[in-house]
């Protein structure tokens, strides 16, 4: 059956198919994430010459591997004899070769075959060994920005410099706050199933106008826990990251957002930097590494979510990115990673875990609420109740800026954005979305 992509998406609304038919799931999962780079990983988490971690792009398995010299592939998580994972799924150390564990088939860390058992079998038989399709097959493309792995699918298309364009600025970021200008994954990672469209998820980062709806039973659980303090308490670091989302509308509308070419785009941040002893010896750390001015500089950049489309959102103040996996047309999984600034003190590594449990874990307090209004969206569209989706507020008002456009707080010029990426993706024409 040919699906009309063009009688679905509009520069103001879409229709509720793109979140809800499985047929154009199928197409995204060739058209978009077999076309973008998607993140895949960070190159700590493969510190050493043969360590590896399994992840998925689009509905391919793959493995990220660390070579003997010290180069980092991604390939295809396939035997090249049967078919078998080459690795499990996880992370860990494959050793000096990876081994096949069905028939003891051995590769190099760069995916060249490096042994089969009983190689006379093969002679005068037409499978030629020295053949490279007898190698683990290596994705088409893979390139890295500050330690942070990004692979495609598509031998064709734009460097990853020129994809991330505007965005690559939060990434450089989550970096420059290291006092040694460099980060790591550490402290495991937590995954959460969502029961909705992937879609869903990314439009809602940049949708400052749920949050005091969305949020209510936390914030104001949280504003009520600091009320009862004694007078004089500072307000503990576990309140300000819950109580923020209570904000007046007039506060949300005030923040900046914009949206760079291929959907990605950033809000700007919600809290004002504290100044408690943690967040003190933090910034001496980070002063003393890089200077005063320039420390003053890379703080200054105040960034909430960060939107990298279609596969992953950075946090560059409490340094943890969530990547995103669809799974099919309503199950999207999220894994959340949490990073290490190398050089800073512990315990500002202990604030990141802990701005992770309390707001983003499947857990928290805060995510919950998030989750019971993806669901809700979900189900809602599959209802004869309406067959459109709007994306009307603030059209027209946005203003453009070097590779995409910004606006303020009220805008859903940030959905219209990445709608617009989608579009082009899938081959569909929607004119000016701004």
């Amino acid at each position: 059956m040919t699906i009309d992509l063009q009688s679905l998406v509009q520069p103001d609304r879409v229709h509720k198919r793109v979140y809800t038919d499985p047929a154009i799931f199928e197409l995204e999962m060739d058209r978009v994430f077999g076309q973008a780079w998607l993140y895949v990983g960070h190159e700590s988490q493969v510190p050493k010459p043969g360590d590896y971690f399994t992840t998925r792009l689009g509905r391919e398995p793959v493995v990220m591997v660390r070579h003997t010299d010290g180069q980092i592939h991604v390939m295809f998580n396939r035997c090249p004899h049967k078919g078998a994972k080459i690795v499990p799924d996880g992370s860990g150390s494959a050793g000096k070769f990876l081994r096949c564990l069905y028939h003891g088939w051995t590769f190099k860390c760069d995916g060249s075959l490096l042994s089969v058992p009983l190689r006379s079998g093969y002679e005068d038989t037409g499978l030629d060994l020295k053949d490279p399709q007898y190698g683990v097959r290596n994705v088409a493309r893979v390139a890295t920005h500050r330690g942070f792995v990004f692979a495609s699918l598509s031998k064709e298309g734009p460097e990853l410099k020129e994809f991330l364009g505007g965005v690559a600025t939060s990434l450089d970021n989550f970096c420059d706050r290291a006092p040694e200008g460099e980060v790591e994954v550490a402290g495991g990672v937590q995954r959460v199933i969502q029961r909705n469209n992937w879609k869903i998820f990314f439009e809602n980062l940049h949708d400052t106008i749920h949050a005091v709806a969305t949020h209510e039973s936390s914030w104001r659980a949280a504003k009520e826990e600091f009320e009862a303090m004694p007078a004089g308490t500072r307000k503990p670091f576990e309140v300000v990251i819950v109580d923020g989302n209570g904000e007046p509308l007039e506060f949300w509308e005030k923040l900046e957002l914009k949206g760079y070419d291929n959907g990605h785009g950033f809000m700007e941040g919600i809290f004002v930097p504290p100044t408690d002893p943690v967040s003190l010896a933090y910034v001496a750390a980070l002063e003393a590494a890089q200077g005063a001015e320039r420390a003053d500089q890379i703080l200054r950049v105040n960034r909430h979510n960060t939107i990298v489309y279609p596969s992953c959102s950075p946090h560059t103040s409490f340094q943890q990115i969530r990547v995103i996996r669809p799974l099919s047309v309503d199950r999207t999984l999220v894994e959340i990673f949490s990073f290490r600034l190398k050089g800073a003190p512990e315990a500002t590594f202990q604030r990141t875990l802990k701005y992770t449990n309390i707001v983003n874990s499947p857990s928290s307090n805060v995510m919950p609420d998030d989750l019971e209004a993806y669901n809700r969206v979900q189900e809602g569209l599959g209802s004869d109740g309406g067959d459109w989706v709007s994306m009307h507020r603030a059209i027209g008002r946005d203003q453009p800026l070097p590779g995409g456009r910004a606006s303020n707080g009220n805008s859903e010029m940030p959905a219209r954005n990445m709608f617009g990426a989608w579009a082009r993706y899938m081959g569909v024409d929607t004119g000016s979305a701004a």
